[in-house]
This record gives structure tokens, C-alpha cells and sequence, in this order.
């Protein structure tokens, strides 16, 4: 399985991907559950964080936290859910 960072900047850079066609998962701990969100809702990606605004707010989501990425609806990566 490619490592997370590496995937992540395939979607973006790789001019053979449409970055729209990506969902990404990540855990939130409070919420106990899995948010999904558009590759495309990211605002940037700086050194392992991916920053998105979620309601006016800004979030920095660390590569770990992310657990699943779908492609056209299908996973195409993903990693155990840590509770």
C-alpha cells in the first residue's frame, strides 16, 4: 500500500488524476466516527496536515488521522481505525 503522503500528492500533482473525484475519511475522536470530505474542500497541505475549512473554521487534519480514501466511490486506500 503506498504511504499516505505519497497518495495524497499523486491526487494533486499527477495530471493524470482529477483530484474531484476523490473523498477523504478521517477520524474524529470525538465524534467516534469517520468524516468525509472532497479532495477537492482541501485549502492546502502543509508539512503532514491537510487544512480544510469545515463551517468558517479552519481544520488541521494530520496524514494519520486520515483513514480512507475513495476514488469514483470505491476505496482505494485505507488504514485501521485507532479508538
Amino acid at each position: 500500500m503506498m504511504p499516505i503522503h505519497e497518495l495524497i500528492s499523486k491526487i494533486k500533482w499527477d495530471p493524470n488524476e482529477k483530484p474531484a473525484d476523490y473523498f477523504l475519511s478521517y477520524y474524529d475522536r470525538i465524534l467516534k466516527s469517520l468524516i468525509e470530505f472532497r479532495f477537492d474542500d482541501i485549502a492546502s497541505i502543509e508539512d503532514s496536515f491537510i487544512q480544510l475549512y469545515k463551517e468558517d473554521k479552519l481544520l488541521s487534519i494530520p496524514f494519520h488521522r486520515i483513514k480512507q480514501i475513495k476514488k469514483d466511490g470505491k476505496i482505494v486506500w485505507e488504514r485501521k481505525v485507532d479508538e
